[in-house]
């Protein structure tokens, strides 16, 4: 790994114009030809077009079935994790009386109609189903719909299905791509479109949302993967590299950093990634990312590790030090922060509770994980007896015409015209 953080730092991933112009003239066919141009697209980048793009009931009921006892039971665990976590984000509506007549205060709605964007045509991530559903569903959404790919053979993974209903979603598109998120984004002449889209996806899909917000909310504009490891001198050199290459395996682009106070650590950890390695089935992905986006900085001091990782403000910060939980305090920037060796960022990805869609690329510093607040919108209200305007109306009048905004003033001087 290198010793140090210019490669990192340097990481930022543009999309290429070719990329900008194919998603754009997906979104703009979508929009104009609905449902045709869906199955247009499915045909040609997933290799199946399903003629109707709905899942049905019995689909979902067929893929519970086919679903062994022990996933369902691990699945109902995360549930309930996941929702243990988040119900304490839910916020509420609050309002003021005061002694003079005046009334103020705030509402909190739910969002009317939410997507979740699953990817499932190489892969399947049924986590992604549970970490986006679940805190809409607590948020209050009354529709949440959820777009994932079929596989070759025109099917929805199994194990996706069964995350949906685990969480309470039974409307599902068989639609991915680009395609997905135009549908979301624009509605056809069958699918209504969302106020929000969330959920990951690669770098056409990240485009398009990217280009439909504003026309819709979306969640956050997501980067490769990244952990930051904070270790002293008695962490288990075993563990960091193990965490380090579990986060190194996402992607090529993915960026694993140990920051120590310890040069043993740094040795013997190299050491153990040479050795754990040869058992990994994404062997090759691992090597690539370490080299070009893996770090191991050696720090006089533990304030300075910290105050590195604030500057980078990592999507996962590990605190592998004698004392993990008193560092808590020295942490400003960071996506979800994991404390101790027995709290490994898998634990996160399925289990932990707190939720892994996450700010990527420094987003930290001023992002915040997704959570069941991406799932509301609040209002602000009063109400002001005359004679409370009246006692503020000459500072109003003279406030606006400083800014030169007469009607504004107007709007208040002609209530009080004899």
């Amino acid at each position: 790994m290198n010793r140090t953080l210019s490669k990192i730092k340097n990481r930022k991933i543009e999309t290429s114009e070719e990329v900008i112009k194919s998603v754009r003239e997906i979104l703009a066919d979508v929009k104009e030809n609905g449902n045709a141009a869906i199955r247009k697209y499915a045909e040609k980048f997933d290799g199946f077009a399903c003629e109707e793009l709905l899942v049905s009931k019995e689909e979902i009921k067929e893929a519970i079935a086919r679903v062994d006892d022990d996933f369902m039971r691990i699945l109902q665990r995360a549930c309930a994790q996941i929702t243990e976590f988040h119900v304490n984000q839910m916020d509420k509506s609050w309002n003021i009386y005061k002694d003079n007549g005046v009334m103020m205060g705030q509402i909190v709605r739910p969002l009317k109609r939410v997507a979740i964007y699953v990817p499932g045509g190489t892969a399947a991530y049924p986590s992604t189903m549970l970490m986006s559903a679940i805190p809409a569903m607590l948020a209050g959404v009354k529709n949440i719909v959820a777009f994932t790919p079929v596989k070759a053979d025109g099917k929805v993974a199994d194990v996706i299905l069964t995350a949906a209903a685990c969480s309470g979603i039974h409307t599902i598109y068989k639609i991915g791509g680009v395609q997905a998120i135009a549908a979301a984004a624009y509605g056809t002449e069958t699918i209504p479109k969302v106020d929000k889209i969330v959920g990951p996806g690669n770098i056409f899909v990240t485009t398009a949302k990217r280009l439909v917000y504003g026309e819709v909310d979306i969640d956050m504009i997501a980067g490769p993967s990244e952990v930051l490891i904070i270790a002293d001198e008695t962490a288990n050199p075993k563990y960091v590299a193990a965490d380090l290459m579990s986060q190194a395996e996402h992607d090529k682009l993915a960026s694993s950093i140990l920051i120590t106070t310890s040069e043993k650590l740094i040795d013997e950890t190299e050491k153990e990634i040479d050795r754990q390695l040869v058992y990994l089935s994404r062997k090759e992905i691992i090597e690539s990312s370490l080299e070009n986006y893996g770090a191991a900085i050696l720090v006089e001091n533990i304030d300075k590790a910290f105050e590195i990782a604030n500057d980078i403000a990592p999507e996962h910060l590990e605190v592998l030090t004698e004392n993990p939980i008193e560092m808590l305090p020295k942490i400003q920037n960071a996506g979800s922060i994991f404390l101790g060796d027995s709290t490994p960022e898998p634990l996160g990805d399925y289990m932990g509770g707190t939720n892994h869609v996450l700010p990527t690329n420094g987003t930290a510093k001023f992002s915040s994980p997704l959570g069941v607040y991406d799932f509301v919108k609040f209002s602000s209200y009063s109400y002001y007896p005359r004679e409370v305007l009246k006692e503020f109306k000459d500072d109003i009048i003279k406030f606006s015409l400083l800014e030169g905004l007469d009607a504004h003033a107007n709007s208040i001087k002609v209530r009080f015209e004899e």
